[in-house]
């Protein structure tokens, strides 16, 4: 089948020229524009420059910025510090309530939440620049190489981590400050998770996850085993069993499918696995389209459409069922993808995907809307885009099978682990927190989710 483009009115016009069937290639760029496009993209502060913006805070006493941060950072204490020539002391403020307060200076939603709740924005101002002065503080304290925590009195207590991500490792830090011995076990060779696999290269740059781990490393008391799988190398039983406590930060391994003919092509990938990709390879040896479709609404959606982007695509367009208010990507990420040259086309949904033998040529759409009952329906209006390229990013999913394959499992309802409000499972001992929970899929609600759990743990075992 040929390729096919249309008119804003959906109908074929005819043939389209300039790409071929598959042109799906490593190495568009030159290793310098690669180089420029991976590259930190919100450049730190200078020492002058944080200064000044600290000192445009007005120190609130009951700060609406420290309730709007899920990990409770005492935000005017930190800018404070700032301003008054104190890094140390604002860096040891952040990372007693978020000890990767680094990562989250950097991926952060931060104009929805801390900057929101900001009164300069009340007020009609440009709000503090919150998440720029949090990275400066704790950059100043990495590069300094000393810890900001001792960890306690040895206690002869074991607990179990599964998973080396934000909530994993903010567990593992806590429950080894209180001079506990922790053992995590990572499924893939490096930990970190979603900040190591799953976001954009230029919002976390320079190997900056593994350098910020091998900082929280230093306490000691914790072991990190790779290549451990939950299900296949060990039981929930067999950890009950050898551990004081256990505490699951599992993730979503699971990826929504299309359920669409043709998904099977070549060039149909998981966006997921395309931003993993680009953040273990080297840039000139990950192949990308010249005509890219991203279909979906979230952060995954705009960092795989926007480094397909910056790979060299020469169009690259996300395709979203519902509208902007609607995405979950902020409206800062959703003008970041749009600065890229990315283009945002809403109201629409896949319908089947065309191709010649395994090769990916045409994505066919029909438009939605609400129908009174506010359900979203598909219209009899359709339209196609050429693609030799489709990255799916219509959502992640738990999968409970690695926790099934023991006695007594923990509950499960709609898709993540029940835990109270300390992140207990309705197993005793057991424990479980990040993207595997109910609440926001967000670095810094994972990190506070192990730090609840790393403090009930602790009072578990001293109780």
């Amino acid at each position: 089948m040929g390729a096919r483009t249309l008119t804003e009115t959906g109908t074929e016009t005819g043939t389209e020229t300039g790409t071929e069937i598959g042109d799906i290639a490593a190495g568009r760029l030159d290793a310098t524009r690669l180089a420029e496009n991976f590259a930190d993209a919100h450049p730190p502060l200078t020492p002058a420059q944080a200064v000044v913006e600290a000192n445009r805070c007005y120190f609130c006493h009951d700060a609406p910025c420290v309730e709007a941060c899920p990990t409770g950072i005492d935000v005017p204490s930190f800018i404070r510090k700032i301003a008054t020539g104190n890094p140390r002391g604002s860096a040891r403020t952040i990372l007693e309530a978020n000890i990767l307060g680094g990562s989250c200076a950097r991926v952060c939603p931060t104009e929805e939440l801390c900057e929101r709740a900001c009164v300069h924005t009340a007020q009609e101002h440009k709000p503090i620049q919150i998440g720029a002065l949090q990275r400066h503080a704790t950059d100043w304290l990495m590069a300094q190489g000393t810890a900001p925590f001792a960890r306690a009195a040895a206690t002869g207590r074991k607990i179990v981590v599964v998973g080396a991500g934000p909530a994993g490792l903010a567990c593992a830090h806590g429950l080894a400050r209180h001079g506990h011995d922790v053992t995590i076990f990572e499924m893939r060779p490096k930990p970190g998770g979603l900040n190591e696999y799953g976001i954009a290269a230029y919002k976390v740059a320079d190997d900056y996850a593994q350098r910020e781990i091998a900082f929280i490393l230093t306490i000691g008391g914790i072991t990190i085993e790779y290549d451990k799988a939950l299900g296949r190398d060990f039981t929930l039983d067999t950890l009950r069993r050898d551990f004081d406590a256990v505490f699951l930060g599992l993730g979503l391994a699971g990826v929504n499918a299309l359920g669409l003919d043709g998904e099977e092509f070549t060039s149909v990938r998981d966006a997921i696995d395309f931003i993993a990709e680009l953040r273990q390879m080297p840039k000139d040896s990950v192949a990308v389209g010249r005509r890219v479709v991203v279909i979906g609404g979230g952060n995954t959606a705009i960092d795989a459409a926007t480094q397909a982007r910056r790979l060299g695509a020469e169009e690259v367009t996300i395709v979203y069922r519902r509208g902007p208010e609607h995405m979950t990507a902020t409206g800062k990420e959703q003008q970041w993808a749009q600065t890229n040259n990315v283009r945002i086309r809403y109201w629409a949904a896949p319908t089947c995907l065309f191709g010649e033998e395994t090769t990916l040529t045409d994505v066919e759409f029909a438009r939605t809307k609400l129908d009174p009952s506010g359900q979203l329906t598909l219209t009899d209006e359709t339209f196609v885009l050429t693609a030799d390229m489709l990255l799916k990013a219509i959502g992640q999913t738990f999968v409970s099978t690695p926790i099934q394959r023991a006695d007594d499992v923990p509950a499960v309802r709609n898709g993540r682990i029940v835990v109270d409000a300390e992140r207990r499972t309705t197993l005793p001992g057991v424990y479980a927190g990040g993207d595997c929970v109910p609440g926001a899929d967000l670095t810094v609600t994972a990190v506070q989710d192990g730090k609840l759990a790393a403090a009930a743990i602790h009072r578990q075992l001293i109780g």
